[in-house]
Formats: C-alpha cells, sequence, structure tokens
C-alpha cells in the first residue's frame, strides 16, 4: 500500500505540474482515500513534498486551492503539518488580499451580495472588470472563486497546535490574517473561525489568584476556545485533592473530557460554575469571553477567583470541537511573590444581573433561583487523569474507526482547474 501510495503521490505532483485536467482528479482522489493505509511518516513525507510544490509561481490557481485542501484533509488524519501549516497560512493572506480587490469591485459596481465563492461566474469578472480593468479582474475574481478552499485548509492548520505556535512567533502574520478576517468576516462566515482561532493563539497561559485561600498560581493552557472551558478546566485543576488541593465540588470526569478532547456526553448533569472570575481592576471576565480578553498587569493576564454570590451553569462542550484543550498548573507562588501580584488587584464590582450563555452549543441552560446552589456530584468519582505533555500538548490524533475525513464538494470539481467560465 506504501508504493500505491507514492505512486499515486507522483501522479499528484506530475498532474499538477501539468495542469491537467483529466489525470489531476483522479491523482487527488487517489491520494486522499489511501492516506488512511500508509504510516504517519509517509503522509508527513508527502505533506513536505505538498509544501515545495505550493511554493511555486506556475501553478493554477484552482490546483493550488485542491491541494491545500488536500493538505489538510492530511493533518486531519493527524499528520504533523510541519512547515505546511505555515505556508497554507501564507497563501490565505495572498490569495485574501486579491479576494478584497474583487470585493471592493464588487461594491463599487453597483452593491449588493457578492456571489458564493463556489458560485462566481463570467459575469462577475465583467462586472469588476469595469472598475479593475481588464488585467487585475482575472487575478481578483480567481482569488474569489478560491478563497473557500483556502480557508477551509487555514482552519485547519490553526486548529493544530503547533501552527498556532508558529502564529504567536510571527506577530505580523498574526496582525495581517486578523485584518483579513475583519474584513471578510461579514461576507464569509467561515472567517469566524479563522478569527477565533487567531484570538486562542493569543492567550497560552495567565497568573490565577484565589480570593478565600489567598493562594495564588500559574497556569499553562492551550486550545481554549472561550472562558466557560477555561472555567471549568480551572476546577478541574485547582479543586480536590487530585488538583491543588482548593475546597469545592470536583468537576464531573464528564464534563472536563469534553472540554478537552471528548465528546459530549449527552447523559452528563449541566456544569456548574464555581467562581466569578476577576479581572485585575475588579471587573468580571465573563465566561463567554476568551482568555485573550483577559487584561494584563505587567505582561501577565491576571485572573482572580472569587466566592460566586449565585450560582450559574452552561452546558459542557468545546465552542470548537476540532481543537484540543489542556491546562495544567505550572507552578505555585510563594507567599511572597503572590502578596506581590495581589497588591494589584482592587475588590469586585458589584455583580450586575447576567446569565451566562453556552454560545458554542445549541442546548439551552436553565440557572435555578439562588438557593437550589448545585451540590457536588457525588456518583461519578473525579478520574485521575494525567496532564497534558508539555511537548506537544493538545495534539489531534486520528481515531483509527473514523476513516478519511471527505473533501468538500467543490475540490476536483473544476474540469481544468479554473473557473467554469474560462472552459
Amino acid at each position: 500500500m506504501v508504493e500505491q501510495f507514492r505512486t499515486a503521490f507522483q501522479q499528484l505532483i506530475d498532474a499538477s505540474v501539468a495542469a491537467d485536467p483529466h489525470t489531476f482528479p483522479n491523482a487527488v482522489h487517489h491520494v486522499h482515500t489511501q492516506a488512511t493505509h500508509v504510516p504517519t511518516h509517509e503522509r508527513e513525507l508527502a505533506l513536505e513534498a505538498l509544501t515545495t510544490l505550493l511554493h511555486t509561481t506556475h501553478l493554477a490557481p484552482g490546483i493550488t486551492a485542491d491541494l491545500t485542501v488536500l493538505a489538510g484533509a492530511l493533518v486531519e488524519l493527524g499528520t504533523d503539518p510541519g512547515p505546511t501549516g505555515p505556508h497554507i497560512l501564507h497563501l490565505l493572506h495572498t490569495v485574501g488580499q486579491d479576494a478584497l480587490t474583487f470585493l471592493h469591485a464588487w461594491n463599487h459596481t453597483g452593491g449588493g451580495t457578492p456571489p458564493a465563492p463556489d458560485h462566481t461566474t463570467a459575469d462577475a469578472e465583467t462586472r469588476v472588470a469595469t472598475h479593475l480593468g481588464p488585467h487585475t479582474a482575472p487575478t481578483a475574481t480567481m482569488s474569489w472563486w478560491t478563497l473557500g478552499r483556502h480557508t477551509l485548509a487555514a482552519r485547519t492548520m490553526l486548529s493544530e497546535p503547533g501552527v498556532r505556535a508558529h502564529i504567536r512567533r510571527d506577530p505580523a502574520l498574526h496582525a495581517n490574517l486578523m485584518a483579513l478576517a475583519n474584513q471578510l468576516s461579514p461576507h464569509l462566515t467561515d472567517f469566524d473561525d479563522i478569527r477565533a482561532l487567531l484570538r486562542m493563539s493569543e492567550a497560552t497561559s495567565a497568573l490565577v489568584l484565589h480570593r478565600t485561600t489567598g493562594r495564588a498560581f500559574r497556569i499553562l493552557f492551550d486550545g481554549i476556545g472561550d472562558n466557560f472551558q477555561l472555567h471549568t478546566l480551572l476546577a478541574d485543576a485547582l479543586l480536590g485533592e487530585q488538583g491543588q488541593g482548593l475546597n469545592g465540588p470536583e468537576p464531573d470526569p464528564r464534563w472536563v473530557t469534553s472540554f478537552r478532547d471528548g465528546p459530549t456526553d449527552p447523559d452528563a448533569p449541566t456544569v456548574w460554575g464555581w467562581w466569578n472570575l476577576i479581572a485585575h481592576d475588579g471587573t468580571r471576565v465573563w465566561n463567554e469571553g476568551v482568555p485573550a480578553e483577559i487584561p494584563t498587569v505587567e505582561g501577565e493576564r491576571l485572573l482572580v477567583l472569587d466566592p460566586q454570590p449565585s450560582p450559574r451553569s452552561w452546558n459542557a462542550g468545546r465552542r470548537h470541537p476540532h481543537v484540543h484543550g489542556w491546562l495544567i498548573v505550572d507552578s505555585e507562588l510563594d507567599p511572597t511573590e503572590a502578596d506581590l501580584w495581589w497588591k494589584h488587584t482592587t475588590p469586585a464590582e458589584t455583580d450586575p444581573p447576567h446569565q451566562d450563555q453556552p454560545e458554542h452549543t445549541p442546548l439551552p441552560v436553565t440557572t435555578p433561583a439562588p438557593e437550589t446552589a448545585p451540590q457536588p456530584q457525588t456518583d461519578h468519582a473525579p478520574q485521575d487523569e494525567p496532564a497534558p505533555q508539555p511537548t506537544e500538548p493538545g495534539r489531534r490524533r486520528a481515531h483509527p474507526a473514523l476513516g478519511l475525513p471527505p473533501l468538500p464538494p467543490e475540490v476536483s470539481r473544476s474540469h481544468s482547474w479554473g473557473p467554469t467560465w474560462r472552459h
């Protein structure tokens, strides 16, 4: 099977370079379907070769878009994206800039809702050409046509911890992609996910101060999509003998699993909150927010855990189910250092009426009256789960029963890897 995979991949490279409409679609699907039957290192070699191929400048736009989606499919199988991930993000920025040119021209020539990228036609190119001219309009229109596939591949790459780590080391790329997402999200909802994953990459640590005991902890985390997830994983890391010994009902292990890397158990009870999350200036850090919004003091995100005056509840489950999350306590600060950080804090503001809503799950949340405060779950003992490995925390691995994720319908649909109006 390895030799068959290598043969199919070589055929894919040859067909890509030749832009051969007769052999390229079969090569794409042969590589795609055989990828589940080869060892991981074979897929990693294939991704490395794809990166080299994608660096060339003579590929047809549709072929480039299809190859990025194929790369994303290989990563979804658990293949380390390596340098392919950052390169696909750079491609998204390049294609996105040209797609913005199309969008601006569309708005200057009558406005209205632009066509969905996959449904772009010759009429769209003719329309924007009246504003852009005959030389710029084709590139802009082709970029708009392929934008959905580039976005799909980039979203997969940003779901990987190694790619998010690269983004943190490349603030210019982060800023460029965030600006692109802000401009395109009103027109393409996939860019909402791109923006959320970029925000996820911005925060990976915090100092947590526990008001009742005065203790302070440095925590490390990644793959946290919102503060519902942060709140629950904090409880798992800090409460009880399995955590740092703070008092409070330990979270149901099914909640913890669903907020880390597992499915949501429909039979698990509703999650009950443990604290009010407070910023150093006394303002609330709402569960609907994200860790990147926690204010900083001297470069550190500072989070105070206050007793909650009334119980709050939400449903278990990650906002981004395809992203695995983790949180660990890196260290506890000694009392002297903790006291220095406490001096940066102020008492919490009066808690206004508010009900946390689980934006990432469609199930309704019912918050009972304060006198019906939740009792600890006693029928599910907390599990002693191993801490994530710091070398590769949150890394997704394909489950052998899942099979290969299907390619989206637009991949390899175009006869000659240009828009249908160019046939």
